[in-house]
């Protein structure tokens, strides 16, 4: 049997054992405190006024629906009232309370929470994947982070983490709507687009800073603050930037944008910061929020010359609008400014907001607000009063923007996003924590994974035998270069002879920097190559003595003339007298 194992058959042909999961896992990040309830105080008041509140539905036990079945079958009217509820008025009838019925509607998922902590300050940017997969994150401490849900073990660390503009802080980050690539804006002049593992696709360009009119630049001349794709095309987003404008970008295009938005504003100078853009659900109207109080909504087949919507004032002046949201009608804009206000438009009366909610801290010029799936609530943080004190999520209801829940954590929330898909709400924190709330009987997948997996398996025979003690071909007969090391030998010997050989710790010569270093005259990298050229001498040598060299050697071994050794006859010259004993015998 070991040896089977040892070769990794130990298993074959028999069923694998199913592992149990622990039904009591998701205990252990069950929250101690679910929130405060806003109707709590209301009924504590009903209770002070008398009989009303014993009838109040709070008060009265559950009924098992069998109970409720059997009653409907068997009777005809309103079910008979407790025996243990004592009637001071049994002609009346008891008091709807319509804060009880709100409550029992109020089906959210924040009984368990899951913490991704990794960043070490601010969480300034946060979304997730249309499918709830992977969680995408960016912070002050100039890291984006990916976070898959199906890949995380209990430590719950990213699978990626990247800085990508040095040491610019993130400000948003947005999936697109297939879910294959997203975006990336920091406080850079370009955007950058990623696919869904965090591979760099594209870098967009930035524009001329000394072109005064921001139409005829081919990028952003200023820090990036927003973006958002469109709904419909998948090759279009917009993105927003202190220079006064908001460009609509063509994906494959990162060489300039497809049109400008140049956002004209009433104080002097006629320029202003756009702190947030977004598309509407049907992709006609780009609405943008700017620094001096304004809120612009533009029709996409408009010109873009002017805003065919206009509030001046939306928002205090000199505050940062955090976010911009249309709900799903694209007839109501949330808004949530930097004026600790929450404010809820309706583009048919686009003059004034329907309904205002202020004081709610806001510390972070990047606190969002958004709608929840279902349209019945907005969710958005508070920061904490006191310096590293709890903050404040806040479960507001959309028609009247009243508290419904209140929800403490660890630190004050910046970014806020309930994902449709898997009913779980993410939040960024101040303190670079990411909490996950959710709840295991509303919730799908997401934080529910890491725990499903059950605990860590434990080694075993064949695992060792893989692994650890892998078998180890031996070749005595191998060339010395593929030769391997004998096992538990130490190498210290080996490392002392090569110590010993003159060629294998012969120190490199060290550069020269300049002349006279190191007893060498320093010399430039051309001369250097020169010097080492072999030189032909040919043209430096007198062809006559090179000649008269080999005269020795033609005379005793001829090559070409050895033929005529035998019958050439030898040269007889006449004597030459030498011109002055001439001029004598004359």
């Amino acid at each position: 049997m070991d040896v089977l194992a040892a070769m990794g058959i130990a298993g074959f042909g028999k069923k694998p054992k199913q592992r149990q999961l622990d039904p009591n896992r998701f205990d252990k990040n069950k929250r101690g405190d679910t929130g405060t309830l806003a109707s709590s105080s209301a009924a504590a008041v009903k209770e002070d006024d008398g009989a009303a509140s014993h009838v109040s539905s709070s008060s009265a036990p559950p009924r098992p629906k069998s109970e409720d079945r059997e009653s409907d079958s068997e009777d005809i009217g309103p079910p008979p009232p407790p025996l243990d509820t004592k009637w001071e008025n049994a002609d009346e009838e008891p008091e709807f309370d319509a804060s009880d019925d709100d409550l029992d509607d109020l089906q959210l998922p924040i009984s368990h929470e899951l913490i991704l902590k990794d960043h070490t300050k601010v969480v300034s940017a946060l979304t997730m994947d249309p499918s709830g997969a992977r969680v995408l994150s960016g912070s002050h401490d100039y890291d984006c982070k990916l976070w898959d849900f199906g890949g995380m073990d209990w430590r719950c660390k990213p699978f990626k983490t990247w800085e990508p503009a040095g040491s610019y802080y993130i400000h948003d980050v947005r999936f697109s709507n297939d879910g294959q690539q997203f975006l990336v804006i920091s406080g850079t002049t370009q955007a950058k687009l990623y696919d869904r593992d965090g591979e760099e696709l594209a870098t967009y360009i930035k524009g001329d800073p000394y072109i005064r009119d921001m139409k005829n630049t081919s990028g952003h001349v200023a820090e990036l603050t927003s973006c958002a794709w469109h709904p419909k095309d998948p090759q279009t987003f917009i993105t927003s930037s202190v220079d006064s404008t908001i460009r609509i970008w063509d994906v494959e295009n990162k060489r300039k944008q497809k049109t400008v938005i140049v956002v004209k504003s009433k104080e002097r100078g006629a320029r202003t910061r756009v702190n947030a853009c977004a598309y509407s659900p049907d992709g006609s109207l780009i609405g943008g929020a700017c620094m001096d109080g304004a809120l612009h909504m533009w029709q996409t087949r408009s010109n873009f010359v002017r805003p065919n919507m206009t509030i001046e004032g939306a928002h205090a002046k000199g505050t940062e609008t955090g976010s911009l949201v249309f709900s799903v009608d694209g007839q109501t804009v949330l808004t949530r400014g930097g004026d600790d206000t929450v404010k809820l438009w309706d583009l048919r009366s686009f003059k004034k907001p329907i309904i205002t909610r202020s004081g709610l801290a806001t510390l972070y010029p990047h606190t969002n607000a958004i709608f929840s799936p279902d349209y019945k609530y907005v969710i958005t943080g508070a920061g904490a009063t006191t310096k590293g004190g709890r903050g404040h999520l806040l479960f507001l209801k959309k028609d009247t923007l009243e508290t419904v829940k209140d929800l403490e954590v660890d630190s004050t929330p910046v970014k806020v996003f309930w994902h449709s898909k898997i009913n779980q709400i993410l939040t960024g924190l101040s303190n670079g924590q990411i909490c996950v709330l959710y709840s295991p009987d509303m919730s799908v997948n997401g934080a529910k994974l890491p725990l499903s997996k059950g605990p860590p398996r434990k080694p075993t025979v064949e695992d060792m035998s893989d692994a650890v003690a892998a078998p180890t071909i031996i070749t005595p007969h191998a060339l010395p270069m593929f030769r391997d090391t004998e096992i538990g030998r130490s190498t210290k010997r080996k490392r002392e002879k090569e110590r010993m050989d003159p060629r294998k710790s012969h120190r490199p010569e060290l550069p020269v920097t300049g002349p006279g270093r190191g007893g060498r005259v320093g010399a430039s990298a051309t001369q250097h190559v020169v010097q080492n050229l072999v030189r032909d001498t040919t043209r430096d040598e007198d062809p006559r003595e090179a000649l008269l060299r080999l005269a020795a050697t033609a005379d005793e071994n001829p090559v070409w003339t050895a033929a005529w050794r035998a019958n050439q006859p030898k040269p007889v010259f006449a004597p030459v007298e030498d011109e002055e004993e001439g001029e004598e015998k004359r």
